[in-house]
């Protein structure tokens, strides 16, 4: 019996390459996205330290002016890195987007070859069927005169 060989299993070994590669580029760019966010939670609670420090500069009887101008500055240094980490955070975001894209497409396109390469099993295996089924009918046909006188 003849055996199957899909004659574009090459390009399916490139494409799954290449969906795998995609892969790794994605978690890269989740691995960037949970680093951005944890700084930006690290800033967020600094800033909430910071603001509990600053009540309690408040709540003496006497707050020494300069500290609180100098803390009133630090929090306005924290708000300006949370806008640059919210950009950046924005523009990960867009970026893991298009790179789960490209997965999507990188894994319709494999998926797409597996599905031919099935259906060409299937009537590779058909037609070996028939092949042998016309084998057995002339093997039979031959028994069949022998045995006659």
């Amino acid at each position: 019996m003849a055996r199957f060989q899909f004659r574009l299993a090459t390009l399916r070994r490139l494409r799954e390459q290449h969906r795998d590669e995609l892969r790794g580029r994605l978690a890269e760019a989740y691995e960037a996205e949970q680093v951005l966010q944890r700084q930006r939670d690290g800033l967020q609670q600094e800033a909430e330290s910071l603001r509990g420090m600053q009540q309690q500069m408040v709540a003496v009887a006497s707050p020494n002016v300069n500290q609180l101008l100098e803390a009133q500055r630090y929090g306005l240094v924290l708000q300006g890195r949370n806008v640059v980490l919210a950009e950046q955070l924005r523009q990960v975001a867009a970026e893991v987007e298009r790179r789960r894209q490209a997965v999507v497409e990188a894994d319709r396109q494999v998926r797409a070859l597996d599905k031919l390469a099935e259906r060409q099993h299937a009537e590779f295996l058909r037609e070996q069927q028939r092949i042998d089924h016309r084998l057995m009918d002339e093997i039979a046909g031959q028994r069949q005169g022998a045995i006659e006188p």
